[in-house]
């Protein structure tokens, strides 16, 4: 029973706080206050409140990525792997909101968002091999970021320059 608990139990918690973990990182940097409310902001930009649900089922998406492709092999060198992208991952996107929200510099997190864009790309390719499932469930955290990035460049743009 500890082995079926060990090999089954422990990477579901392990991707569940890895998640939340995540998630609150990027609550603590979120403030949404007088400089957040000032900005200029696109037609296209969806209101406040649907960045939290999305943020929520991103991580959980990704999550859910990262248990079918931890499943989907015994390999070593590839669980290590899997780790190391999804904590550089993770940590880029704490950076984007420190960057945005605390620094008050969207020219910067637009630049940054680059970087966590290609750390879903690279993760996708990782986890392609052993789990298509895992890829596509990361094509939406791709979509999702693609679209955030989209949004940071065009509030730098309307709203710059920064210092």
């Amino acid at each position: 029973m500890s082995n079926l608990i060990a090999r089954r139990v422990l990477p579901v918690l392990a991707a569940a706080v890895a998640a939340m973990t995540t998630a609150v990182l990027g609550i603590l940097m979120t403030d949404l206050g007088d400089w957040y409310q000032s900005l200029e902001v696109p037609p296209w930009k969806p209101p406040d409140a649907v960045f939290g649900p999305a943020w929520g089922v991103i991580f959980s998406l990704a999550a859910l990525a990262g248990l079918f492709a931890w499943h989907s092999t015994r390999s070593f060198a590839f669980r290590k792997r899997l780790i190391e992208l999804f904590m550089l991952n993770g940590l880029l996107n704490a950076l984007w909101s420190a960057l945005f929200f605390r620094l008050q510099r969207p020219d910067l997190a637009a630049i940054e968002v680059i970087f966590l864009w290609l750390s879903i790309v690279w993760l996708i390719l990782h986890v392609r091999p052993v789990s298509r499932v895992a890829a596509r469930l990361l094509m939406v955290y791709l979509a999702w970021v693609t679209f955030a990035g989209a949004l940071t460049w065009s509030v730098a743009q309307l709203n710059g320059p920064f210092a």
